[in-house]
């Protein structure tokens, strides 16, 4: 299972293992207060389509196409993810952005589970 959380927000046990998929460390987050257990800073958007997308809800759809055409270069971390998501059962993909429902971890989540129905 995979879920999504704001890094800001408390760690429960239900998070299972958490992964925080920012290119850039949360700002003012201690790393001992964050209750990180992997940084794949590798798995996030380009910094390029990153700015570009500005967490603007109208290139939301266009952020996702090109997201994903990265994600499909970056099979190795996307591996990684899979197998912590067998290995513990529950994952949690932590973002920093403030909206909770235009980001990089809500779309790759879509991604992941978008390769789970190919398989």
């Amino acid at each position: 299972m995979i879920r999504v959380k704001r890094v800001y927000d408390p760690a429960s046990r239900e998070d299972g293992f958490r992964i925080l998929v920012d290119r850039l460390w949360p700002r003012g987050l201690g790393r001992d207060e964050a209750g990180i257990d992997l940084w794949l800073k590798e798995v996030a958007p380009s910094t390029r389509l990153r700015k570009w997308f500005g967490h603007q809800p109208d290139r939301w759809r266009e952020f996702k196409r090109r997201y994903f055409l990265e994600l499909k270069e970056k099979g190795e971390q996307v591996k990684i993810i899979e197998e912590l998501e067998r290995r513990h059962g529950v994952i949690t993909l932590l973002y920093s952005a403030r909206n909770p429902k235009y980001n990089n971890a809500v779309a790759l989540k879509e991604y992941l589970e978008s390769l789970r129905g190919r398989r």
